[in-house]
């Protein structure tokens, strides 16, 4: 049996599928649930994907599968895939193709959830359109695990392109070293003599760390996803 938020979202969602065909954003969701933040909806999304109503689909960001609808509910339905339209290219979006592109390492993978273990060979290589890499600078990219950073855009999946440094300004996305480490992609804040490493994921906590515990590695400029 499901919780009247419960089926308030769900019926939410099929009546906006049916009407625009496109997927409600989270923030969406949250306004027309009345909710005050976007954990809720994650909760309500996970209870009814553990109760058979959804199946997120993996790789593809807000990508829902509505597997069934409650017997009250189910007039005229029939499951279908909410995804963005493709063709509805991310603002500053390139094309590979038609365009200068330089191959960049893949130094393997980052984590975008709990710091995993640093990253330090190359696994493969990239092509990575020239705008995105401009000059002067030495770049490399990681493929991202985890969905911490899931509202920054950033999927469980994606090859982030990073600028290679050590300095980077309050509100940059970055990869951090923690204690010569472990190594996760976040948004880095400066507080005084410490530093906090910000999850775009409300079920992330953002962590708090001494300034000498953290060695910037780079800073995000880019990112390529595969359909």
């Amino acid at each position: 049996m499901l919780t009247r938020k419960q089926r308030d979202l769900l019926e939410f969602i099929h009546k906006r599928m049916q009407k625009d065909g496109v997927p409600p954003s989270f923030d969406g969701m949250k306004d027309a649930l009345d909710l005050r933040s976007k954990s809720g909806i994650h909760r309500l999304v996970t209870a009814l994907e553990e109760r058979g109503f959804l199946r997120r689909l993996a790789h593809r960001a807000r990508a829902i599968e509505i597997v069934k609808m409650p017997e009250a509910m189910t007039a005229g339905f029939s499951p279908r895939v909410i995804e963005g339209d493709r063709r509805d290219l991310p603002r500053d979006a390139m094309p590979v193709h038609g365009t200068g592109a330089r191959d960049v390492p893949v130094m393997g993978k980052i984590a975008a959830g709990v710091p995993i273990e640093a990253i330090s060979q190359v696994a493969s290589h990239v092509s990575v359109p020239e705008q995105m890499l401009g000059t002067g600078h030495s770049h490399y990219a990681l493929e991202v695990k985890g969905d911490s950073m899931i509202d920054a855009g950033i999927n469980d999946g994606d090859v982030v392109v990073i600028e290679e440094g050590d300095t980077a300004d309050s509100g940059d996305i970055v990869v951090a070293l923690v204690d010569d480490h472990e190594a996760t992609l976040k948004r880095l804040r400066r507080k005084g003599g410490m530093i906090a490493l910000e999850a775009a994921n409300p079920a992330y906590e953002t962590r708090v760390y001494r300034d000498d515990q953290v060695k910037v590695q780079g800073k995000l400029v880019g990112l390529i996803r595969t359909y």
